[in-house]
């Protein structure tokens, strides 16, 4: 009789199940905790793109450093140029997160074009004035002296928001006591040249390269090359800030917490700190 050999039941079953389990994780530790739709996680690494308009820069050279502190991990990269321009880049595919208009024409058609993620939200003000070099060569005291003649006014170019806000200024000027009736033709007839936004018309007036030129108030106060030549109250025209998000961001609930904040409280001090009014 051949001897029985005796199989060590146990031993196989402890193999067995060592290498069914060997290296594996249990589902619970495999799932990774889902963060809700719409939420930042302050841990994330974000970067942030925002196209901004051209006399924002200053503002977002400081917001962009107390929002990287107030998020940290988030980095967010700003990119200025007339709000016309901007807009025209976003429709053509420039990839940008948050987009900040000094007017809400451009934000709207974003908007109508389908090319925003949620409507278009006010964050603040401004106001215009004339500025001249600080030797003011021309002697020029007032607004009325933009159509003297041989007077070199800069100005930007039609798309740009600016352009817009000047030309209300020049015809509601164009109506108060003391002004000629021809005073849009003429003030008009002295552009030296247009540029590409209100940025480069204030960089001419500082090099001596114009005489006057209409930018907002906030330039002004932030040159100390320039003299500003205060507007009348009754012709002034108020410039509304708008911005949105772009719908084709890849952070866009990242982009939507930034347009908050920037509306918001934290945004509202940078912005009164550089002249800026609140929304109206």
């Amino acid at each position: 009789m051949r001897p029985r050999l005796t199989i060590p039941v146990v031993s196989v079953v402890l193999v067995l199940m060592a290498c069914s389990t060997g290296g594996a994780t249990s589902p619970s530790a495999a799932q990774a905790t889902p963060v809700a739709t719409g939420e930042v996680s302050a841990s994330a690494n974000i970067e942030l793109t925002v196209f901004a308009a051209a006399s924002l820069k200053g503002v977002l050279d400081k917001a962009k450093a107390a929002y990287e502190t107030a998020y940290p991990g988030t980095t967010v990269t700003v990119s200025t140029d007339s709000s016309s321009a901007l807009e025209m880049q976003i429709e053509q595919g420039a990839p940008a997160d948050v987009f900040l208009s000094a007017d809400k024409t451009n934000p709207k058609k974003l908007v109508d074009g389908g090319f925003a993620d949620g409507g278009a939200i006010t964050f603040a003000s401004n106001k215009l004035t004339v500025i001249v070099p600080s030797a003011n060569p021309a002697g020029i005291k007032t607004p009325a002296d933009l159509a003297k003649p041989g007077v070199k006014v800069i100005a930007a170019g039609p798309a740009v928001p600016i352009t817009k806000y000047a030309t209300q200024l020049v015809g509601n000027l164009a109506k108060e006591a003391g002004y000629p009736a021809d005073f849009a033709a003429k003030s008009a007839a002295n552009i030296a040249s247009q540029e590409d936004n209100v940025n480069a018309v204030v960089a001419k007036i500082e090099l001596g390269e114009g005489d006057a030129g209409i930018v907002y108030v906030t330039d002004a106060k932030a040159s100390t090359k320039v003299t500003p030549i205060d507007v009348p109250d009754t012709a002034n025209v108020p410039a509304t800030y708008a911005g949105v998000v772009v719908k084709a961001s890849k952070n866009a609930a990242a982009g939507k917490t930034f347009l908050d904040w920037f509306a918001g409280p934290g945004g509202q001090a940078i912005l009164g700190e550089f002249g800026f009014l609140p929304p109206t």
